[in-house]
């Protein structure tokens, strides 16, 4: 088995009484695609954000590519080859679809955003936004405002703009939430392209997307991780049905 490229040892993170991660372990495999699953409040957002640099861990220990990462700040963290889908907390609206995607080249370059005005037209900016655009399928979007695109398309655009950094494993903090049957179908059609080429932790609620996306899944309950296994292990896991899954789910994994 290789290396871990993600491994996650007893990170905890507590706001005052709350307990919002509790002595998890976890790993991620070169070339996988891990989902994280659990019910609301069970600790999965906290976690990304502590993984992504976010927020900074009461105690445990964060390694990433051979590299202590548990006190590196979220730049630090994004050169190393670390993305978060979110990164970028919100649009630039009234900006072309294709700026806002250089922008995040500039971003991860450490460039001041102060320059970027003076920068626009650099092509060493606006080549790999075009490559990241096309690579979720929006690069007949480059000119449009990004205020024009669906919600599903803001989506593909905020992954697009963690693409930019050419990173080497993408934290997805629930892609699909809000989109439609239509939209869900095509994100999940370009996660499957995309874990062909690049390591994947994925937060989602969509299990139909998790059973068909993931190659392992991780289940926190209460901050805690509760059973890792392959999907087919998971679904037919006791405790996971009865702190999750539920029984109409589980059966389902047995039709």
């Amino acid at each position: 088995m290789s290396e871990p490229l993600l491994q996650v040892e007893r990170l905890a993170k507590r706001f005052g009484g709350i307990v919002a991660t509790d002595d998890i372990r976890l790993t991620v495999l070169p070339g996988e695609l891990h989902a994280l699953i659990g019910p609301n409040g069970a600790g999965k957002t906290t976690l990304i954000a502590q993984l992504s640099g976010q927020l900074v861990a009461d105690s445990g220990r964060i390694r990433f590519a051979g590299h202590d990462i548990t006190r590196l700040r979220p730049p630090r963290r994004s050169r190393l080859g670390l993305a978060r889908s979110f990164q970028i907390t919100s649009l630039f609206l009234d900006m072309s679809v294709l700026d806002n995607v250089a922008l995040a080249v500039q971003a991860h370059a450490g460039h001041s955003f102060h320059f970027w005005h003076d920068a626009r037209l650099e092509t060493g900016l606006r080549a790999p936004a075009r490559a990241a655009l096309a690579r979720v399928g929006l690069d007949g979007r480059a000119e449009w405002p990004a205020s024009a695109l669906s919600h599903g398309e803001h989506r593909l655009l905020e992954i697009a703009m963690a693409l930019a950094g050419k990173p080497r494993m993408l934290l997805l903090d629930e892609p699909m939430a809000g989109l439609g049957p239509e939209e869900s179908a095509r994100m999940v059609e370009m996660l499957q392209a995309l874990k062909a080429e690049y390591t994947i932790l994925l937060v989602e609620h969509d299990m139909e997307a998790v059973f068909a996306l993931a190659d392992r899944i991780t289940v926190l309950v209460y901050g805690r991780v509760i059973a890792t296994g392959a999907p087919r292990a998971i679904r037919a896991d006791p405790a996971v049905r009865e702190a999750y899954l539920g029984e109409d789910e589980a059966e389902a994994g047995h039709g």
